[in-house]
C-alpha cells in the first residue's frame, strides 16, 4: 500500500480572495521522483493543464522547467491576482501507484472550513473536477456533511456553480466546479454540446482551448 501524502502545504496568503481546491498531484511529488519538465511546486506535473491555462489567459510566459524560477513565477502570479491553492486531500493510501483520483482509499481530508475562517477574504472556491466520486467537490460536500452544512446550487449548468454559508465567518462562498485540467477528462469535454458546436465552427479548436474560455471567467 502507497502512503499518498500531499507534498505542499496550502499556498494561502493575507488578503487571498479565490481558491484552487484539487485533490492530489501524482504520486511522483510525493516520492520526490519528478520527471523532467515538472515543476515542484502545486499542479506543476508536466502532464497537467492548470498552468498552460492560465498562462494563455493571463499571457504569463511561464517556464515549464524544475528550477526555482518556475517555482517563483507561479507564486508571483498567485499573490498578484490574489489566487491561493488549498487542494482538499491531506492524506490518501493506493494500492495501484498512480494519480487516479477512484485509486484513493482511505482518504484524510484538510480542514477546508478552518482555512477559510483563518483566510475570510476569500469568497470563490474554484473546484478542479466535479462531483464524481473522489473528486474535489465530491470531497468537500463530504466535509461541510460532517459540519451539517451543504451545498445550494446556483447553477446547474457547465460549469456548476453553488454556494454556502461559512458558519464562523456568515460569509457566502461561492464554489465553481471547473472541467479537471488533465488529459483524463477530455472524452467528457468532447461530449459536451458546447464544445462539439465550438468544433462545428473551427475544426482546429481543441479540449485545451475550450478549458482556457471555461477558466478565464472564473479567473
Amino acid at each position: 500500500m502507497f502512503l499518498h501524502q500531499h507534498p505542499y502545504p496550502p499556498f494561502l496568503f493575507r488578503g487571498v480572495e479565490k481558491l484552487i481546491v484539487g485533490t492530489l498531484p501524482p504520486p511522483r511529488f510525493t516520492s520526490r521522483k519528478l520527471k523532467e519538465g515538472d515543476v515542484d511546486f502545486c499542479y506543476g506535473s508536466r502532464d497537467g493543464q492548470l498552468w498552460p491555462i492560465l498562462d494563455r489567459i493571463f499571457q504569463l510566459g511561464l517556464v515549464f522547467e524544475t528550477t526555482d524560477k518556475a517555482i517563483h513565477q507561479r507564486k508571483q502570479f498567485l499573490r498578484k491576482y490574489k489566487i491561493g491553492i488549498c487542494d482538499i486531500v491531506e492524506l490518501a493510501e493506493r494500492q495501484k501507484v498512480d494519480a487516479s483520483d477512484l485509486g484513493m482509499q482511505n482518504v484524510q481530508l484538510r480542514d477546508m472550513l478552518g482555512y477559510l475562517e483563518r483566510f475570510p477574504t476569500v469568497h470563490t472556491l474554484l473546484f478542479t473536477g466535479g462531483n464524481s466520486k473522489n473528486g474535489p467537490e465530491y470531497f468537500f460536500r463530504r466535509h461541510l456533511k460532517a459540519h451539517g452544512l451543504q451545498l445550494e446550487r446556483v447553477s446547474d449548468q457547465v460549469p456548476r456553480i453553488h454556494k454556502f454559508l461559512h458558519p464562523a465567518t456568515q460569509k457566502s462562498v461561492t464554489t465553481v466546479s471547473l472541467i479537471a485540467p488533465s488529459g483524463a477528462a477530455n472524452r467528457a469535454v468532447g461530449s459536451l454540446r458546447e464544445y462539439k458546436e465550438l468544433k462545428n465552427e473551427n475544426p482546429e479548436f481543441n479540449t485545451l482551448d475550450f478549458r482556457v474560455l471555461q477558466y478565464q471567467k472564473f479567473f
